[in-house]
C-alpha cells in the first residue's frame, strides 16, 4: 500500500503534538535572546523610530520668520507694525529696503513679508477700515504660504477689532468664525502623526524580524534537522509565529506607552481595542516577512525584500502622511491591499477618539483577512521536503 512506504518521521508527524511544539517556542525564544540583532530590533529599533517620528515629523509650523518693511508714517501704520511683533506665531524681522526682503526670501532666510505703504495712514484715517496692504509669501511651500497669509490676515482683523473698541467704535463682522476642533482639540500634527508612524514601526519589526527567521535556519544548516524530526508543518510555522507576535506585541506596548506618557499623545481608546487591531495587524505583517523568508532562504535577500515588501507601502500608501483621497485612482485601490492601511486607520481612531467598535469592525475584518492570506500563503510555500 502507499502508506507503507512513509519513512518512521513522516508517520511521526502526522499528529499534532503540544509538546513539540512549546519545545520549539523555547527554543525560538532561546535563540532570538542569544542574538544581539534581534535585541536589537525588537526592543532598540522601536524606541529610536518613535523618537525620530515623533520629534522628526511634524507638519505644524509654530513660528514663522515674516519680513516687515514700514514705509508709511504715523500712528496708524505704527500701531498696526506693533501688533504684527506682539504676535507669537511669527518672529518678525524689520527691513529698511525691498531689495534685502527680496534676497532674504529667496535665501529662505524668511518665509514672506509685509509692506506697509506710504499712504496707509492716510488712508485709513479717511476709510476707516480700509488701507492697502502688500504681502508677499514663499509659494516654494504651499503650505507654509497659507499659513502666512492665514496668520497676518487674524492679525488684521484683531488689531481692526482693537483699533475700533480704543476709538469707541462699533465694527460689525459679517461672519464670525467661531472653529472647535473635535477629537484634537489642539490641532497638533503629531497626535495623529506619532500614532500612524507606530503602524509603520511596527511594520518594519514584524516583516524584518520573521524575514530573517527561515531564512537563518536554511543559511546555519538547522532546517534539515527540524525536516528530519518528527515536526508537522503547523508546528514549524507557530513555532516561528508565537515567538515573534509576543515579541511585536511588546514593541507595541512600548511604543503606545512611549507616545502616551513622553511625548503627551492623548489616549482616548481602550487596551483591549489595541490588543484586537494590533494582534490582527501584527500577524498579517508576521505573516508577509515568514513568506518571504521562507520564499528566498537568504537572509540579505529576505530583509531587503521585507523593507521593500511591507515598510515602503506602509510609509507611502498607508494614509500615515499622504492623504489617501488625494491619490489618483488607481493608487488608491491598491491601498485597500496594504494591511497598514487598516491599522493607520484603527490606531488613529483609538488615541483621538476612543473605541467606537462600529467604526472599528471594517477595519478589523479586513486585517482579519490580510492575516489569514499570508500566514495561508507562508504554510504553501513551507514543504516537509528537501528540495
Amino acid at each position: 500500500m502507499k502508506g507503507e512506504h512513509r519513512t518512521s518521521n513522516e508517520r511521526a508527524a502526522v499528529g499534532f503534538s503540544l509538546r513539540r511544539l512549546k519545545a520549539l517556542c523555547w527554543k525560538e525564544t532561546l535563540q532570538i535572546f542569544r542574538d544581539p540583532s534581534s535585541n536589537l530590533i525588537a526592543f532598540v529599533l522601536p524606541l529610536v523610530l518613535i523618537f525620530v517620528f515623533g520629534y522628526g515629523i511634524n507638519l505644524d509650523t509654530p513660528v514663522l520668520r515674516i519680513g516687515l518693511m514700514n514705509e508709511a508714517s504715523g500712528t496708524e501704520a505704527e500701531g498696526f507694525a506693533k501688533a504684527l511683533q506682539g504676535t507669537p506665531s511669527m518672529d518678525i524681522r524689520r527691513y529698511q529696503d525691498r531689495k534685502s526682503l527680496e534676497e532674504d526670501i529667496t535665501n529662505s532666510e524668511i518665509r514672506g513679508f509685509v509692506i506697509i505703504p506710504e499712504d496707509f495712514s492716510r488712508r485709513m484715517k479717511q476709510t476707516s477700515d480700509t488701507a492697502p496692504l502688500q504681502v508677499v509669501a514663499d509659494g516654494s511651500e504651499p503650505n507654509t504660504a497659507q499659513f502666512v497669509s492665514a496668520y497676518i490676515n487674524g492679525v488684521w482683523q484683531t488689531w481692526m477689532l482693537q483699533r475700533a473698541e480704543d476709538r469707541g467704535e462699533e465694527m460689525k463682522r459679517e461672519i464670525a468664525l467661531e472653529p472647535r476642533y473635535w477629537y484634537n482639540p489642539s490641532a497638533a500634527s503629531r497626535n495623529f502623526l506619532i500614532p500612524g508612524s507606530i503602524t509603520v514601526i511596527m511594520t518594519v519589526i514584524g516583516a524584518l524580524l520573521t524575514s530573517l527567521v527561515v531564512a537563518r535556519e536554511w543559511e546555519r544548516g538547522t532546517m534539515e534537522a527540524l525536516l528530519a524530526s518528527p515536526v508537522t508543518r503547523a508546528e514549524l510555522l507557530l513555532s516561528k509565529i508565537i515567538p515573534y507576535y509576543v515579541l511585536g506585541m511588546v514593541s507595541l506596548a512600548m511604543c503606545v506607552m512611549a507616545a502616551r506618557f513622553i511625548m503627551g499623545v492623548p489616549f482616548r481608546g481602550s487596551a483591549l481595542a489595541l490588543f484586537v487591531v494590533g494582534s490582527f495587524f501584527l500577524l498579517s505583517v508576521l505573516g508577509i516577512g515568514l513568506a518571504i523568508s521562507t520564499g528566498t532562504k537568504n537572509q540579505f535577500n529576505a530583509a531587503q525584500a521585507a523593507l521593500n515588501a511591507a515598510f515602503l507601502p506602509a510609509m507611502m500608501l498607508s494614509g500615515f502622511i499622504y492623504e489617501i483621497s488625494s491619490m489618483p485612482a488607481f493608487l488608491r485601490g491598491v491601498t485597500h491591499l496594504i494591511p497598514a492601511r487598516y491599522f493607520v486607520s484603527s490606531i488613529q481612531t483609538i488615541f483621538q477618539v476612543g473605541t467606537p467598535w462600529k467604526v472599528l469592525m471594517p477595519d478589523i475584518l479586513c486585517l482579519m483577512a490580510s492575516s489569514a492570506f499570508f500566514l495561508g500563503l507562508t504554510a504553501k510555500l513551507t514543504k516537509r521536503r528537501m528540495e
